[in-house]
């Protein structure tokens, strides 16, 4: 079992998240803000982070290049569904830029969220 931390103001979303990780056995610890977030990475040392991009206060971005600078080899997935006219994969690929592993665009489906969170994990947790 892994332990994910999920990041994202959208308690929907984290839900969703929660349900499909919990599913394959996964512990789950949620955060609803990048500054939560850091906390909460510090606190828990996850396996993996799943962070929105697009939040109010710190910015999936800047979150990200924090625990990058915190835990250099931290495994990261960027979410975003894109915002004020900005497209989700413009987003993600700033978001891979500095420092996610992989950006998925919002929605996606379960399948391919789970085989992304697998290629990440390290295999003896998966």
């Amino acid at each position: 079992m892994s332990r994910i931390l999920v990041i994202d103001d959208e308690a929907a979303f984290r839900k969703l998240v929660r349900t499909f990780l919990e599913a394959e056995g996964h512990e789950v610890v949620e955060a609803e803000s990048g500054e939560q977030g850091l906390l909460m990475f510090r606190a828990t040392a996850p396996d993996l982070i799943v962070t929105d991009i697009l939040m109010p206060g710190l910015s999936g971005i800047d979150t990200i290049m924090k625990i990058r600078a915190e835990q250099p080899d931290a495994k990261i997935i960027a979410v975003s569904g894109g915002a004020g006219g900005l497209a989700a994969a413009t987003v993600l690929s700033d978001a891979e830029s500095t420092g996610a592993d992989r950006g998925l665009a919002k929605p996606f489906r379960r399948t391919e969220f789970l085989n992304t969170v697998g290629e990440l994990l390290p295999k003896s947790k998966s």
